[in-house]
């Protein structure tokens, strides 16, 4: 089993928003819980999460796909994050300001060198299925 524990998995996410990248835009996520294969973090959609139509933005989306699938594809006994081959994101619903997104994080399959993963992303309050996303990592050489 990786070396991982929930509250590594959330320091991780720390040095993630306290570096001056890109990163810094998931600083409003908590990580809620982890097991083998399967992160849960939610945030609260806040303007600066926001399209001009005031709701959360597909780019922010696909950002929280990749970073929480690859923390659940961390959190195996490889333990490896990889590098990313493939990504695609189906945008259902909109999250509107205010609104709690439950961000669940599932490795499919993890062979020697490539990993997939499916990330739901839902409003916590009514469940509803706001977008998913498929990402596949390269893991390298074993």
């Amino acid at each position: 089993m990786s070396t991982l524990t929930l509250n590594s998995l959330r320091q991780i996410m720390r040095a993630m928003v306290d570096h001056s990248g890109f990163d810094r835009v998931i600083s409003k996520v908590d990580v809620v819980s982890a097991s083998p294969g399967k992160v849960v973090c939610e945030m609260r959609v806040e303007e600066e999460h926001t399209n001009r139509g005031g709701t959360l933005h597909g780019g922010l989306t696909a950002t929280l796909v990749d970073v929480i699938s690859t923390m659940a594809i961390m959190y195996t006994e490889r333990g490896a994050p990889g590098v990313s081959v493939d990504m695609n994101i189906t945008y259902m619903n909109a999250a509107k300001i205010g609104e709690d997104v439950l961000i669940t994080a599932q490795v499919l399959k993890q062979g020697k060198t490539l990993a997939f993963a499916t990330v739901d992303l839902s409003s916590k309050a009514s469940g509803k299925l706001i977008a998913q996303g498929r990402h596949t990592k390269h893991l390298g050489s074993s």
